[in-house]
């Protein structure tokens, strides 16, 4: 069993430097992944990562959103798919297995639908369930300021970290950061990525 998250960037034609953008996306899937071979940008502003310990995946797609929405004008649109890994390659693109189809076919989805997050599991209940939390947490998510996405980001790289000391991070007050991280409702989107622990917690076990 493992996680692959398949997405694009949304607006990226209209960013003002696309080498902002594609650095900040580089460096992100290669903090989310464990290894360079599991991660690739393809086709400009495509994207394939695999998340192999998929009780992450909901909050590294978080992550990954937080990051771009950092860049001013900039979102990001991904499909979570999970399930088998049949085939290992050197690059995620040429692996398969069950995971990897739930995650493309899930996004072409999205795109026709200009929906920003969803996950398939191939479990329907488990999926619908899911998707109708993730489609509230969008209120939030979508709505992020870059100083917003920027906390948020900050939060989940340094989970133990208190907000006086993400505030040191990045020169701003303990009460800033508290302010910040309210706006971007991050307890709500952490309370939201335990039900997501809970949920898939017994996907490998679950009747269709």
């Amino acid at each position: 069993m493992t996680s692959v998250i398949t997405g694009d960037i949304i607006n990226s034609r209209e960013a003002d430097s696309p080498g902002q953008w594609l650095s900040t996306l580089k460096e992100t899937l290669a903090y989310v992944s464990v290894a360079p071979k599991y991660w690739e940008v393809f086709r400009g502003d495509s994207f394939q990562v695999e998340i192999q310990d998929y009780y992450n995946a909901f909050r590294m797609a978080v992550y990954i959103k937080a990051s771009l929405r950092t860049i001013k004008g900039l979102d990001v649109r991904m499909a979570i798919g999970i399930g088998s890994k049949t085939h290992e390659a050197s690059t995620i693109s040429e692996s398969n297995g069950g995971a990897f189809i739930f995650s493309g076919e899930l996004f072409e989805t999205l795109k026709k639908e200009k929906k920003n997050l969803a996950i398939k599991t191939g479990i329907h209940r488990i999926d619908e369930e899911l998707n109708l939390y993730f489609k509230l947490g969008l209120i939030a998510m979508d709505n992020w300021t870059p100083n917003s996405a920027e906390i948020v980001k900050l939060s989940i790289e340094n989970p133990k970290l208190s907000q006086h000391e993400l505030g040191k991070l990045i020169n701003i007050k303990q009460n800033t950061v508290s302010e910040r991280q309210k706006r971007a409702y991050l307890d709500e989107i952490m309370a939201l990525d335990h039900m997501y622990r809970q949920k898939v917690d017994h996907i490998e076990h679950a009747p269709e």
